[in-house]
Formats: C-alpha cells, structure tokens, sequence
C-alpha cells in the first residue's frame, strides 16, 4: 500500500510510520513542525520507501500518484499545546479534516482519523463506550482540542455517509513512550522529567482523578489493525487498567529511583476526573486488547528521557 500520514513527525504520527515501513508499505509523511520534530523522523532519511512533504495541512494537499490511505494525525494534542495553540488546534481540526478528507475522496483511499478521549469530556458515563457522547464544555479553555476532535469525527462521518468514503475513527487514551517532548505538559512526561531532574512532581488536585496509559507500541498495533480491518463506527484504543495519578507519580518515583516530593496545585478547569475506555468494540471486531502493563512502558519511557537532553 501507499499511505499519507499527515503528522508524521509527531511522537504517534512517527511511531506509525514506522510502522508502515516495517510492514512494507511506502509512506508518504506530511508535517509542518508546529509540534512534530525533525529528529523523530531522522533515521528515516534516505528510506527507499518514505518520502516527506512538509506542509501545512490546513492548506489544500496535493500528493501526486495513487494513495491507498490518508491516516490523519496531523494537531497539536498534548494541554500545554492546544492551549497556547488554540486558533491552529481548532484549524486542523476542522480544515486540516476536510482537506485529507477531500484527499481521500479524490484518490479513492481509506480514510482513519485520529480522534481522542477527550471527546467524552469530564464523562459521566465509566468506563466509556463508543455509544457515550460525552460531557463537554464548548467554551472552556480545553474546548478548543475538544470540539475540534468532535467535529473532526462529525465531518468524517458526513464524508463517509454522503461521498461513500471508507473511513476509520480511532478513539485514543492517554499514549506514552518514546519520542513524547519533555515538556508537552503531558501527565506521564511531566513525572519522568521532574523525577530525573529531581524537582518536585507536581500533581493536580488531590491525585485521585484517573487515567488509563497506553504504551505506544499497544497503541500503534490497535490502529493498524483498526485501518486494515476496522469498521467506519468509532473504536476506543487504550488501555482499560486504570491508576490515578498519585499512583502514577509514586511508579515513577520508584522506577527512577528519585528523591523528588510531590507538590499539589489546584486542579486545572474542565480536567477530567476519570478517563477508562470500555474496549469491547476493540477486542470484538479487531482482536486486540493491551499487553504492556504499565511498568515495563514506564521503565522503557525513563531510558528514553534518560537519553535525551532535558
């Protein structure tokens, strides 16, 4: 096959062009460097079978020769970023969408949007199935990443429904591993950084909000599955093992072997306070359900941030 991966400079984009590559399939990879990173797609370079674009995808796309799919994964979407990014996380979402779509659609490919959790919101519903549509505040300051994911499924679906587009939602929960940013601002992220550099870990609230943490290669394995042989209904990948984040906080400490304290600071607005997907969709049509518990990721994940300059 032949692909187009928009984000593929990105921690997930890059992971699952990797992916494709090893599958034997040619990538074609699309990123504009707002948040992705040259140096996650270095060892790419000279791949007979990977050619990069970079480009803005919220501008028309233009791909010359034949496509097999168009796999979306082009926004900012950790919280530091679509907050400072709210304009461009909002135009990706909804321009960026349209353009692969139409993208899509001109070249007869499948089409698989990345989407997110944060759809459900601050959910009412645990753990939360497909069918939940979510507890969201429009205007608060996390809206401009949750609508903009909301219409991006919206408008995957008209295309499906009115073009006949063959079309994947991935519903992706809280992702780690390497090639995350040190300072994404992102849970898991921020523990390892603050432990290695032993500063204080600073937890939000009283830590029992709740999350579920996917290591990527689980996560990259539920997509590509979901691409080859999922239907056009939204799919939850991640993992439903959930801890809170106080218990998150006292595994990295463990794992880094850090004198760092925790530090509480109030609880940001519209965060969620509990966050598990219901996977029965994932293990139904797709046979797949997480495998990499939580500490070994999180032992993978440390010697990555090990290595880098932080």
């Amino acid at each position: 096959m032949r692909v187009l991966i928009t984000g593929a400079a990105g921690f997930l984009g890059s992971h699952l062009t990797d992916r494709f590559l090893a599958d034997g399939h040619e990538v074609v990879g699309m990123d504009n460097f707002v948040t992705g990173s040259q140096a996650n797609i270095a060892h790419l370079t000279g791949h007979p079978r990977f050619t990069f674009h970079q480009h803005d995808v919220t501008n028309f796309i233009v791909v010359p020769g034949q496509l097999d799919g168009v796999l979306h994964f082009a926004s900012p979407a950790s919280p530091r970023d679509y907050l400072e990014l709210p304009i461009q996380t909002l135009k990706v979402g909804s321009l960026g969408t349209h353009k692969a779509l139409g993208l899509a659609l001109a070249k007869t490919a499948r089409f698989l949007l990345a989407s997110t959790s944060e759809v459900y919101g601050d959910p009412l519903v645990h753990p939360q199935p497909e069918s939940y549509w979510g507890n969201v505040n429009p205007v608060g300051p996390r809206g401009v990443y949750d609508e903009a994911k909301r219409f991006a499924e919206a408008i995957t679906m008209a295309y499906h429904r009115y073009h006949g587009v063959d079309t994947r939602i991935v519903r992706i929960f809280n992702t780690y591993g390497p090639r995350m940013r040190p300072h994404d601002g992102r849970v898991v992220s921020n523990f390892i950084v603050q432990a290695l550099k032993h500063e204080p870990l600073t937890v939000y609230g009283d830590g029992s909000q709740s999350r579920s943490f996917t290591y990527v290669d689980d996560l990259i394995e539920g997509i590509t599955r979901l691409f080859h042989r999922g239907t056009h209904e939204p799919t939850n990948i991640g993992n439903d093992q959930e801890f809170t984040v106080q218990q998150l906080a006292e595994q990295v400490l463990t794992l880094t072997g850090s004198s760092s304290k925790i530090v509480r600071e109030p609880l940001p607005v519209d965060d969620p306070k509990i966050r598990q997907p219901d996977l029965t969709r994932a293990r139904a049509t797709l046979g797949w359900s997480p495998t990499i518990p939580l500490v070994d990721g999180l032992t993978k994940t440390i010697e990555y941030f090990r290595g880098v300059g932080l």
